[in-house]
């Protein structure tokens, strides 16, 4: 079952949660995020598939999307509704192997990429990074513009993602975007639901 409750995705780097990583990951389900997007991307597939059994069981319970990152077999064995993918990847996949998935995002950074990704199939695209983030410490921001020039040139979804949070999602929201992505926030906060609040409120 697919139901968005919200705008709010979360991208997951269990290198940047201090706590137990399962907690955290049901901690987020619980405030009914539009989708958890199991990145983890440095895993080895096996253990990435041990994990997203679990994160996937976890999501279920709140009736939320976990949405599985880069390893399409995993993805199709776990059968899992929504997949995430670097272009390169979506470039490369299968046609049929998309049949697999209702969801099928992919990250962007340019007008050229979230054209190619809707072509492509995508239901959905990420654009950034918007705002400096420590994630891409040393690489400037795209900025604003950047994201209003992506939103403009596709009609599926764009979600903003890079140095979003409660101070600048309204920001993201104005220049088109449907939403926003947030991962060091979402692993980092100490009270994850007031955060998802102050996201709401300030959208």
């Amino acid at each position: 079952m697919i139901i968005f409750m919200s705008d709010i995705i979360c991208v997951t780097n269990r290198a940047l949660c201090e706590d137990d990583f399962l907690e955290r990951i049901e901690k987020i389900a619980s405030c009914r995020p539009k989708g958890i997007i199991l990145r983890e991307k440095d895993m080895e597939e096996a253990k990435y598939r041990a994990l997203a059994a679990q994160a996937i069981g976890i999501c279920s319970k709140y009736d939320v999307t976990c949405i599985l990152h880069s390893f399409i077999e995993t993805s199709i064995q776990l059968k899992a509704e929504a997949i995430h993918l670097p272009m390169h990847v979506l470039r490369s996949m299968d046609e049929n192997k998309k049949k697999n998935f209702k969801i099928v995002g992919a990250s962007c950074h340019s007008v050229d990429e979230a054209k190619e990704a809707e072509s492509l199939g995508c239901t959905y695209i990420t654009a950034g990074h918007v705002f400096a983030t420590d994630c891409k410490k040393g690489v400037a921001p795209r900025g604003l513009d950047f994201l209003r020039n992506v939103c403009k040139s596709v009609s599926i979804p764009v979600y903003a993602i890079g140095g979003i949070s409660e101070r600048n999602i309204a920001e993201v929201i104005d220049a088109g975007a449907k939403g926003a992505c947030i991962m060091s926030g979402f692993m980092k906060c100490s009270d994850v639901k007031a955060m998802m609040k102050e996201l709401k409120v300030n959208k």
